[in-house]
């Protein structure tokens, strides 16, 4: 495993560094190091690596999260109002739209095949979305209408969202029925994991001011009460829903409001994790490309993404209307929610380990959206963040 980690980390630097060069998104490279590599490309890596990957990249993301939430600030995200709140679900119910209109005669799918394969790729990539958010808050661009706090915020829930109403679809095709309970599981999770989160927070900053840790031994508390937050929300699953991953967020986010000067010195350590973590995330998402299925039929595959993405533009058009938002900022957050990465990697091979019809399109679909808009999405929003937001 320890040679596997070695050609991930080595091969994914060095092709993203090409592409960095080349002023094209790095995670390009290192997608394509992935697929180089994986089972499908050389097999260099080792079985046991394949089998924890879903944890790697699951570590990647307790990283993305907890940096967004140690960086946002609550009262700014609570004067961004009510277009914060319909960006964590509007977006994504116009993609599954788009997905369950135009797939079905594209591909010859039901109704609810194509819903559940709506909900796959209508995930925003908290891997590609948030770091940039986050540099945009650095460098005081877009402050003014707080478009990075609702970006943030509204990706980070959004996916939250839209793994409920996979669920819900996956449900609805094995059994042929889906009860009221399964969605009523959006609101309930949502609600559990930002008052855990809350109440994690307040008990971390009490924790760390009587104590005087050093920044590295915070750190590594931090991260260890994220995953037993993830736990927590597997062993609670039957009795009540918890969104773990918005808990940690939440966590993050009490700690900023606590204690700005904590938080700065944890996300600045968080940072410098992020530097191999971001490698091994995309990495491992390339590695589970099959090109095979991807050439047989991407060329329809790319035309049903860009219809959705065009439904999703709508949705987040419309979350924005009759707000203060300038013309130049919703052309920017309309390209912004493009990118897609981190979900379709974790849950577009589920519908084909279970069996179902629809399992090998719904994969190749989530393979050929991360192709696509992950690259384009990093692009687009380092090319345009200057010219279509106001530095204050």
């Amino acid at each position: 495993m320890l040679t596997s980690l070695a050609v991930i980390l080595l091969l994914g630097m060095f092709l993203g560094g090409i592409f960095d060069k080349l002023r094209l998104p790095s995670l390009v490279g290192m997608i394509i190091a992935g697929i180089i590599v994986g089972p499908h490309g050389l097999n260099l890596l080792s079985k046991p690596l394949i089998d924890v990957s879903g944890d790697l990249r699951q570590f990647a993301l307790i990283i993305i999260l907890t940096r967004a939430g140690l960086s946002l600030d609550v009262e700014d995200l609570l004067k961004a109002g009510r277009p914060a709140v319909l960006l964590c679900f509007l977006p994504a119910c116009a993609e599954i739209l788009g997905v369950v209109v135009l797939a079905p005669p594209i591909f010859g799918i039901s109704v609810v095949e194509a819903a559940i394969m709506g909900a796959v790729i209508a995930a925003v990539s908290p891997a590609v979305v948030v770091p940039r958010m986050l540099k945009l808050l650095e460098e005081g661009y877009g402050k003014e209408h707080r478009i990075p706090q609702m970006i943030l915020a509204g990706s980070s829930m959004d996916d939250i969202f839209v793994i409920v109403m996979f669920t819900a679809f996956i449900s609805l095709e094995v059994s042929g029925s889906v009860s009221a309970s399964s969605f009523a599981q959006i609101p309930i999770s949502i609600g559990t994991g930002i008052a855990i989160g809350i109440l994690v927070g307040i008990i971390i900053n009490r924790f760390y001011s009587e104590l005087k840790l050093r920044n590295t031994v915070e750190l590594i508390v931090m991260l260890c009460v994220s995953f037993l937050l993830l736990e927590l929300e597997h062993v609670a699953s039957k009795v009540v829903p918890i969104s773990a991953l918005l808990a940690i967020m939440s966590m993050g986010m009490v700690i900023n409001r606590k204690n700005p000067n904590l938080a700065s010195k944890l996300a600045n350590k968080y940072n410098k994790i992020w530097v191999g973590a971001d490698v091994m995330l995309f990495v491992l998402v390339g590695a589970t490309v099959d090109m095979k299925y991807v050439m047989a039929s991407g060329g329809l595959a790319c035309i049903l993404v860009v219809g959705a993405l065009l439904f999703r533009m709508v949705g987040v058009l419309l979350c924005l209307v009759k707000t203060k938002v300038r013309k130049n900022e919703r052309a920017f957050c309309m390209l912004a929610y493009t990118p897609k990465a981190t979900v379709q990697a974790a849950i577009g091979a589920i519908p084909l380990s279970m069996g179902l019809p629809c399992g090998q399109v719904v994969l190749t679909v989530a393979v050929v959206s991360i192709l696509l808009t992950a690259p384009f999405g990093a692009f687009i929003i380092d090319k345009t963040y200057k010219k279509l937001l106001t530095r204050t």
